[in-house]
């Protein structure tokens, strides 16, 4: 469920958000959940962690590797050392 955050913000700005928020064809709402969005996303480590493994789990399966492939190959490098 969302919640609302009340904000103040000089009139000047927020006239101006406005303009450049229906220039895209957006409101200032989503406008403003996508800042907030990119703003914890590039400073939440844990944040960029899942992404990285989000982007590297995708690449890893248009490969055709498998999770059994992976758990090999962890097994082999740990026998290794």
């Amino acid at each position: 469920m969302s919640r609302q955050m009340i904000i103040r913000i000089d009139p000047v700005l927020k006239s101006r958000v406005e303009n450049c928020a229906r220039a895209e064809g957006k409101n200032v709402s989503l406008v403003v959940r996508e800042l907030l969005q990119d703003y914890v996303i590039n400073r939440d480590i844990s944040g960029y962690i899942d992404d990285l493994w989000n982007r590297i789990g995708n690449k890893i399966k248009k490969q055709g590797v498998s999770a059994g492939d992976i758990n090999e190959l962890i097994e082999q490098i740990r026998t290794e050392e």
